[in-house]
Order: structure tokens, then C-alpha cells, then sequence
């Protein structure tokens, strides 16, 4: 399972750092991202990291998001800085990892909420 933390409330220009840790009986993890949903719209991908350590973004968070990954901790991360209000959302961690077979699995959300 993967499990999310880090959100909370914080003001425009501020930072937080988003966690997401999978746990089980995992023998590896291929592609890991966050995504987020804000009130009223469709869930976005936000950033994607390889197995390798190659990122990639949405133009939005470009610069000011970034995502990384600690492959010995099966755990994913997205430092955001500079935040905005426009970043309020649900964040949800997502990767496809190996169990009995490859797996799509998601986390619980943790709500970021960005006031002006």
C-alpha cells in the first residue's frame, strides 16, 4: 500500500514537502508520480519520476515543485515551493510496483491548501 503525508495549510509563497511511503511485500517499484484533484475538477498529473531519477512536470509547477524519489525506502517525495493558491488540492501518491505481479497502486490523498 502507499501511504501519503505532509499536506497542511500553508500561505501563498510557502513551502511543504509531500511524502509517500509504500509498504507490504514489494520486490520493486517501476514509475512513481503525484497527481492532485482541487474541488470541482478532474484529477491532474502533477510530476512523474522514473526508476532511474528522471522527472518530468506539468508546466504549472515547473520550477517549483520537485519530485524525488529514495529507492532503498520505497518512498517518493515532492518538495513545493513557492506555493500558490491556485496549488489547493487533494494530493494523491501513485506508482506501479511488483508484488505477485505488477501493480498500479494509489495512496489516501493529503489535502494542501495554499491561502492567499
Amino acid at each position: 500500500q502507499l501511504q501519503a503525508s505532509g499536506g497542511g495549510l500553508v500561505q501563498a509563497g510557502g513551502s511543504l514537502r509531500l511524502s509517500c511511503a509504500a509498504s507490504g511485500s514489494i520486490f520493486g517499484i517501476k514509475a512513481m508520480g503525484w497527481y492532485r484533484q482541487a474541488p470541482g475538477k478532474q484529477r491532474e498529473l502533477v510530476a512523474t519520476i522514473t526508476s532511474g531519477g528522471s522527472p518530468a512536470y506539468i508546466d504549472p509547477v515547473k520550477g517549483r515543485f520537485t519530485i524525488s524519489r529514495d529507492n532503498a525506502k520505497n518512498t517518493l517525495y515532492l518538495q513545493m515551493n513557492s506555493l500558490k493558491p491556485e496549488d489547493t488540492a487533494v494530493y494523491y501518491c501513485n506508482a506501479v510496483v511488483l508484488t505477485t505481479g505488477w501493480r498500479e497502486l494509489w495512496g489516501q490523498g493529503t489535502q494542501v491548501t495554499v491561502s492567499s
